[in-house]
């Protein structure tokens, strides 16, 4: 392992980000206590934006090695935490942002980072969920301890065909909740969508007021929204006493005006979902639910392309565009 690939990204003279399979040393890599030998990662629209976007504020300093995802084997340790041969899965925290990461056939990182892989996955099922279905699972867990109920409105997916919402739209069906999908391409994704676990499937257009106003009628329990934007506030004047959103994302735009009523008048909150600072025992706990009760039944079926780092690049564009449906999986087996 002397010499290995990686996916290099750089900024070249013009402000744009450029990307290569370059060849780097074990000495190149960052400090850590526990190298591992990466399987597979995967991509999310993080890496995309970063491999896109020099502005996009992703990464704060190029050059790096991208990737917030990897599952892998441990061949070196410094640690007790963790032995040789460990099969073991490392998400968020500063991995491919501003430490180098897992589209790489090697990575080195902090123990603090690791996390064993649970038993009931594979290496490669880790990375099929990767951060968008750790967000997802977040979001549902979130949601459930607000008090979702089985036999009452659905609850609302936004971006169902992308990575956090066609895996919520797994998780909430498995453990039994109702579930309305929304997409921009429902024509042509219905019935996937319906294969998955969604009970109905909406445009957003359905799901936007035609007259903005603080109150509508009580469509949703919960809302599971991966997408922000200016429409938020559409969704919380149709929620029901007592519901919540679960808010991950901002593919939509930054930005929406909302008033207090839906809070006041019928107690409902926002929950923010930041998978990047989860705290290590918690982490752990809900990568074993993702394991068990919790995992997607279809996960294969989530695949919408399967790359190596040499064909990685060609993937980042099309998901920044919304051409992708569920899961970008990066095999990188050494």
């Amino acid at each position: 392992m002397n010499n290995f690939k990686a996916l290099w990204a750089d900024v070249n003279e013009a402000g744009e980000v450029v990307t290569e399979v370059k060849v780097l040393s074990k000495n190149d890599l960052p400090p850590g206590e526990v190298l591992i030998k990466v399987h597979y990662s995967s991509v999310n629209y993080k890496d995309a934006l970063a491999a896109t976007n020099s502005k996009s504020g992703v990464i704060r300093s190029y050059p790096i090695v991208l990737g917030i995802d990897l599952s892998g084997e441990v061949v070196e340790s410094t640690t007790e935490d963790h032995s040789i041969g460990e099969s073991v899965i490392v998400t968020s925290y500063g991995l491919g942002i501003t430490h180098f990461g897992g589209y790489s056939e090697y990575a080195r990182v902090p123990k603090e980072w690791v996390v064993k892989l649970p038993q009931g996955l594979s290496l490669k099922e880790a990375m099929i969920i990767g951060t968008a279905g750790f967000t997802a699972g977040q979001s549902v867990q979130t949601l459930a301890k607000m008090g979702l109920e089985k036999n009452k409105l659905p609850i609302l997916v936004r971006g169902a065909t992308g990575g956090v919402g066609s895996m919520a739209i797994q998780m909430l069906s498995k453990l039994g909740y109702p579930v309305e999908a929304e997409s921009r391409k429902k024509i042509v994704q219905q019935d996937h969508l319906m294969a998955i676990g969604a009970n109905s499937v909406i445009h957003p257009d359905e799901a936007h007021l035609e007259k903005r106003k603080p109150l509508a009628k009580q469509r949703w329990q919960a809302v599971i929204d991966p997408v922000g934007g200016e429409y938020l506030s559409d969704y919380l004047a149709q929620l029901a006493l007592n519901g919540g959103v679960a808010l991950s994302g901002n593919a939509g735009g930054a930005k929406f005006e909302a008033t207090v009523l839906p809070f006041i008048l019928r107690g409902i909150g926002i929950y923010g979902i930041n998978s990047v600072d989860f705290e290590l025992t918690k982490r752990k706990a809900l990568w074993n639910r993702l394991a068990t009760d919790m995992k997607p039944e279809q996960l294969e079926r989530m695949i919408d392309h399967q790359v190596t780092l040499e064909e990685l690049s060609e993937s980042f564009s099309k998901i920044i565009a919304g051409k992708m449906t569920g899961r970008t999986l990066v095999e990188i087996i050494a």
